[in-house]
């Protein structure tokens, strides 16, 4: 049962996460909306990483973040993205489809070398770690493609865009 809400929740988060990613514009890979801000691409590189993340979550019972990049360079074209994205997003299916309750309640830790910055259960980290912190990247990249003047895909509902669409019609 619990697996079944956790399968659920990842198939539409992803999809949603998907339908942003393929607004993305090639021509404005680069931009930032303020100097402090991440470049869209590199934002859309940072969501398309994160799937990595989740997919450590199953297959360690630890993550370090001492024994990895802090950035990695952003992909520079919407087709690398979506490839990229869609590889993870089925390696990801097939870890959660292997995956059991016994599994998700498993104990999981962040680190940075010896320091433990979180403890907990395998399912609220993948909860917390992965997915929220994927859904709120996404909504940044919703706020960029918004202020580029780039149709908003719906997320949890109709967008402004698509709801003027639908009036058009």
């Amino acid at each position: 049962m619990f697996k079944q809400l956790v399968i659920g929740d990842v198939a539409q988060e992803l999809a949603s996460t998907r339908r942003i990613l393929k607004q993305l514009p090639d021509e404005h890979m680069l931009w930032r909306p303020h100097e402090k801000s991440m470049t869209l691409g590199g934002l859309a590189t940072h969501l398309v990483n994160l799937l990595n993340w989740q997919i450590a979550i199953f297959q360690s019972s630890d993550f370090d973040l001492a024994t990895v990049p802090l950035r990695r360079e952003a992909l520079a074209k919407r087709a690398e993205v979506l490839e990229e994205f869609d590889a993870n997003s089925s390696k990801l299916a097939k870890l959660l489809a292997e995956c059991d309750d016994q599994m998700l309640g498993a104990q999981w830790t962040l680190r940075h070398g010896d320091h433990i910055l979180q403890q907990e259960p395998r399912a609220i980290a993948f909860r917390t770690f992965g997915l929220s912190h994927m859904v709120h990247h996404r909504a940044q990249l919703g706020l960029y493609l918004r202020l580029l003047d780039i149709a908003v895909p719906g997320v949890y509902g109709p967008s402004a865009d698509e709801e003027a669409n639908r009036t058009k019609l």
